[in-house]
């Protein structure tokens, strides 16, 4: 029946161009933001998803920063070791230097006394961003220094924060305040380091930095009239200063190593998580160009469909002509 109060095929070629209409939308919306989840409305559990990994990302990247920063101070405190063992290296050498007959030990005391100069000024100078693990001029003794390292979300969704850690008591050169705990100006028992000792104490140290709480042994240096038994206790302290000094070298070269790890690890997973979040959210380019053809050529069809059945109407003017 044709009608001309009705038209059904306009209203069918209608429906059919706001449905294409929508589509096209849709599929511009994609390729002009280059997303198919772009907003929860569009799929609410993967926009969730994605919106909840992108936030752990920054995140992720805010840990890389932080272990920058924490392999700079860990850096700065191991070159600093590092120096510090070159020079006590020496010290050792000069001190078995002047244990052969007839050398000028008041000579080699003028070497020692820039070589401990030299201990300090490295010390002092081992700083980064405010802080030094290698001299204390604080009542507070260094403890231990936590540098973050991780970001984690468990099964639950409970986030956490992961840390890694570093003894800094045990890298302590100088210390001002209490010279107990520092490896150059605490004592050390030169009888104690023989194979067989006395248990006859014999205390020396090597820089006298004037702490509030003094060590109470002798310091190691050089007279014309030092014995050929004291320079040898003086060797024993010494070398057992550059172990210690050895070892907390050793374990921060292990802290550094294990925070270039985590800071290659955190790259790798911010990388697979973004990579993750893409195959959720982000459009086909190839499907969604084609897919934006097709509505194209759909909507001309789909105007000329609508233009034929609005020209019915027209053709039963004819019939009263």
């Amino acid at each position: 029946m044709t009608s001309i109060l009705t038209n059904s095929a306009a209203m069918a070629a209608l429906s059919t161009l706001r449905s294409i209409n929508s589509g096209m939308e849709t599929t511009q919306g994609r390729v002009s933001s280059g997303l198919r989840v772009e907003t929860a409305a569009d799929n609410a559990a993967y926009w969730s998803i994605a919106t909840t990994m992108k936030s752990d990302n920054k995140a992720l990247g805010t840990v890389q920063d932080a272990l920058g920063l924490g392999a700079a101070k860990t850096d700065t405190a191991y070159t600093g070791l590092n120096a510090a063992i070159d020079v006590i290296s020496e010290i050792k050498a000069k001190l078995v230097a002047s244990r052969e007959p007839g050398v000028d030990k008041l000579k080699i005391n003028k070497e020692l006394t820039e070589l401990k100069n030299q201990l300090a000024s490295t010390a002092q100078s081992a700083s980064f961003s405010g802080e030094n693990w290698l001299y204390n001029d604080s009542t507070t003794p260094l403890a231990t220094k936590e540098m973050v390292g991780s970001f984690t979300r468990d099964a639950s969704g409970n986030v956490s924060v992961g840390v890694l850690k570093f003894d800094a008591s045990t890298s302590v050169l100088i210390d001002t305040k209490n010279a107990a705990k520092g490896l150059l100006t605490k004592d050390y028992d030169a009888d104690g380091l023989l194979a067989a000792p006395t248990s006859t104490a014999q205390n020396f140290f090597l820089i006298d930095a004037s702490s509030t709480t003094a060590a109470t042994g002798t310091e190691i240096k050089l007279t014309a009239s030092t014995s050929d038994a004291d320079v040898e206790a003086m060797i024993r302290v010494v070398d057992k200063i550059l172990g210690e000094a050895t070892d907390a070298a050793a374990t921060l070269g292990a802290t550094n190593t294990r925070i270039d790890m985590q800071d290659d690890f955190m790259a790798d997973l911010m990388g697979v998580i973004d990579k993750g979040v893409g195959r959720l959210v982000d459009a086909d380019m190839n499907e969604e160009s084609t897919r934006l053809k097709a509505l194209q050529t759909q909507q001309q069809l789909g105007i000329q469909s609508l233009s034929i059945a609005n020209s019915n109407s027209e053709q039963i003017l004819s019939l009263f002509r």
